[in-house]
């Protein structure tokens, strides 16, 4: 079995590479996207298992390159990372189809969790979603 393909998605830079290299370390394959745009950019090249979302960044912020990404890709799990978490947040982000929402700084052990789950429901999914594309054309 392959490695998690995750994009992490942040405008801190030093943050996301700190954490690229903490995902890496546990096996995962990662890429960075310093902005909204840069993310849905690699999303639109590259499969991810999982895409890990900060909610605010300048420009294209998380709950834009949450529809953006989706509308892309309607079965990618995207885990949304914010400091500013509300309960309108929480349910703003998760209607759109967030997977999961969690506070920064986030436990590494936590959100390993979490995108390994995601990887799985990705699977799923995509699953699915080729099953009923077979039954349409039969």
């Amino acid at each position: 079995m392959s490695a998690d393909r995750v994009l992490l998605i942040d405008d801190e830079m030093e943050y996301v590479e700190v954490l690229a290299e903490r995902l890496r370390a546990r096996g995962l394959e990662v890429e960075v996207a310093f902005s909204g745009m840069e993310g849905v950019k690699k999303s639109q090249v590259t499969k991810f298992d999982a895409v890990v979302l900060d909610f605010a960044m300048p420009g294209m912020d998380g709950i834009h390159a949450l529809k953006a990404l989706l509308a892309g890709t309607p079965e990618l799990q995207v885990i949304l990372l914010t400091g500013q978490a509300t309960i309108k947040t929480a349910m703003d982000a998760t209607r759109l189809g967030a997977v999961e929402i969690l506070e920064k700084p986030t436990d590494i052990t936590t959100l390993m969790e979490k995108i390994h789950e995601a990887r799985t429901r990705y699977g799923a999914r995509a699953a699915e979603r080729v099953r009923r594309q077979l039954q349409e054309t039969t």
